[in-house]
């Protein structure tokens, strides 16, 4: 017999007749619901009884033993006696319960609202409804008292608002607005802080001809906002106001069979009918449509993070090593800054990477190279040493087997592994030549790119400002060209730090600064843009010696440690000042190294730590003749040589 169960409502079971299956009492049913929200796992008979009582009786254990039994009466009648269990099965100190994969309606929700992210609108509709319409009422509504069950509740809870704001958007991809404003409108309403139902919501009501009605929704979300939460609205939320108050024409999708959208609806469409739901193709389809998606930048780069992991989960879960290493390394996307936008996720890709390298068979060098290359770009940042021999392998690989776009992507992650020290910029510059090199001689857009920013960049920071102004413009030229907004951000904070660097008035400099970083605003790169224009003018004040008068709530974002010992002595107080100079760890292996030295070198000076002067001079004297900072194309600290000559002044 097979049974089914349900935990999105009360916990229930049902045979394979779909009759209910009588479960007793409360306490049967929160057994079952325990043992089913730990996904096949043993609950040891302790934890059962922890988790059934806030204080346990005496007979406790016993009581447990003939809840299972009866359970086990009632979910397996047809097994002789004395049979083992095969449903509800004793494991070691506990119970679990081992069901079909397809047998608990929330393991089908949250598998239905994965797959529905990679599908084309129509069928990702199609399988949100059927997602949705499995909830009976609130997830474990019978035990939701208990702490477990609180927790479990709200994850699903959270996945199921997920999934309403995804079939919106299904709906508005179809050109269905209308059959999404109710259901969006209810949402907003019990939901009041998920600001993507917002935006979705003023969307819908714009797409149906309700302006008037779009900025009204808009306007109350932002109060909300700023009035419960003290918060403004997201980035995204901004815009989409005053995208409907210019009435950009973006926001109404083309109508019709000919536009490039129908397009390509219906030939993804068609792609899925043919290849069918779940093959290897559509999984190897999907990464080429995320790669494409990433250098969108904004919601298309956040997305393709988030469904990333979900295609390499899918990939393992085949159990084909080398298909899993192909949807792994596949994923080409060239890195221009070294610091990740998402750490934790970043950590989890190199870890899959990891296992696909050790169960990769022999002879698929170019996969192996491609692995290894993923290694060295997600591992940017973290001073890892087996992420530098990554990519040195990565390079060996792709040039013994003389394949360019093989080249290109290891030499992106030499890239990112090459900030182990200061004063590399010229060996950056050399990367950038090779990368450049290569895209124009076998047309890769994405590394021309990639290229001319890295020159930019290095050359920035060797104070050759003509040649990375013609970077710059190259730069600009071709993601205007290839529609690659993610470029103009990079170009616009050059060339404000360029200004900078060359002595411009300080607080003409600041407003630079300051226009340059609203070009960031819903980029989806939080790895660069949090911190980073407070950060800019720390340096440039510091370097021009102006006062370091900043807001009591700056955001620092990761830079915090080091702006703090000389926000303290702005503030006069030396003791905690010196403190903090004291504590500082050494910069992150990114763009940033030489210019959070600079500052370093100010604060230890400052404070008279010799030990932390030394420290400060034997990390910036490889990078003696550069400009501190400029290497990163966005902030500078002034020349390095100022800070050196500072050190050994205060040296003696």
């Amino acid at each position: 017999m097979s049974t089914t169960f349900g935990v999105l409502g009360p916990t229930s079971a049902w045979d394979d007749k779909g009759r209910p299956v009588a479960l007793r009492g409360p306490r049967h049913r929160a057994v079952l619901a325990r043992l089913l929200a730990a996904r096949g796992r043993v609950v040891p008979l302790g934890v059962l009884i922890d988790d059934l009582w806030e204080d346990p009786p005496d007979g406790a254990p016993s009581a447990v033993r003939t809840f299972v039994a009866a359970l086990r009466r009632s979910l397996e009648p047809d097994r002789p006696p004395r049979a083992a269990a095969t449903l509800l099965v004793t494991e070691g100190p506990g119970y679990a319960i081992r069901p079909d994969p397809d047998a608990v309606d929330a393991w089908n929700f949250e598998r239905m609202v994965t797959e529905a992210a990679a599908l084309p609108p129509a069928h990702s509709r199609q399988l949100l409804d059927a997602a949705l319409a499995s909830w009976r009422g609130p997830a474990y509504a019978d035990v939701d008292e208990m702490d477990w069950a609180r927790s479990e509740r709200a994850r699903l809870e959270q996945l199921r608002l997920v999934a309403v704001e995804r079939r919106a958007e299904a709906l508005l991809a179809l050109d269905r607005a209308a059959d999404a404003v109710p259901d969006l409108d209810a949402h907003v309403t019990e939901h009041p802080w998920r600001e993507e139902g917002w935006r979705l919501l003023g969307l819908a009501l714009y797409r149906c001809g309700r302006q008037g009605e779009s900025l009204a929704v808009l306007r109350r979300a932002r109060a909300l906002l700023a009035d419960d939460l003290g918060i403004d609205p997201s980035p995204a939320l901004t815009q989409l106001e005053v995208d409907v108050l210019q009435q950009n024409p973006a926001l109404t999708p083309a109508r019709g069979g000919t536009g490039t959208e129908q397009v390509f609806t219906a030939a993804a469409a068609a792609y899925h009918r043919v290849s069918g739901a779940g093959s290897r193709a559509q999984l190897e389809s999907a990464v080429s449509l995320l790669r494409s998606l990433a250098v969108t930048g904004g919601a298309g780069l956040t997305a393709a993070r988030e469904q990333r992991l979900a295609t390499i989960t899918a990939a393992e879960q085949l159990g084909d090593p080398v298909l899993t290493a192909r949807v792994i390394g596949s994923y080409d996307v060239p890195g221009v800054w070294a610091r990740s936008d998402d750490p934790e996720q970043a950590a989890r890709v190199v870890a899959a990477a990891r296992r696909a390298l050790t169960a990769l068979p022999d002879g698929n060098d170019s996969v192996r190279s491609r692995l290894l290359a993923v290694i060295a770009m997600e591992s940017r940042g973290t001073r890892d040493v087996a992420a530098v021999r990554a990519a040195a392998e990565s390079e060996r690989l792709a040039r013994d087997l003389d394949d360019p776009a093989l080249l290109a992507h290891a030499l992106s992650g030499v890239f990112m592994q090459s900030f182990h020290r200061c004063g590399l910029a010229p060996e950056r510059d050399s990367i950038g030549c090779e990368v450049l090199a290569l895209a124009r001689r076998h047309a890769l857009v994405n590394f021309e790119v990639l290229g001319h920013l890295i020159r930019m960049q290095a050359l920035g920071g060797l104070g050759r400002f003509d040649d990375a102004d013609r970077e710059a413009d190259a730069a600009e030229a071709l993601g205007a060209m290839h529609e690659r907004p993610l470029v103009a951000p990079f170009v616009a904070w050059y060339r404000a730090m360029r200004r900078s660097a060359i002595g411009i008035p300080w607080a003409e400099a600041e407003s630079e600064y300051h226009s340059a970083d609203r070009s960031l605003a819903g980029s989806g790169m939080p790895g660069v843009d949090r911190g980073i224009l407070p950060l800019a003018l720390l340096c440039l004040r510091v370097w021009q010696r102006r006062p370091l008068a900043f807001d009591p709530g700056t955001d620092w974002g990761p830079y915090e440690p080091w702006a703090r010992p000389l926000i303290l002595l702005a503030e006069d107080d030396r003791d905690r000042a010196a403190a903090a100079a004291r504590s500082l760890p050494d910069p992150p292996a990114d763009h940033l190294a030489e210019a959070l030295w600079a500052l370093t070198a100010t604060a230890a000076v400052a404070v008279n730590d010799t030990a932390l002067m030394r420290r400060s001079r034997d990390a910036l004297v490889p990078a003696a003749g550069q400009i501190a900072g400029a290497s990163s194309g966005l902030l500078t600290a002034g020349p390095v040589d100022h800070y050196l000559a500072m050190l050994s002044d205060a040296l003696g």
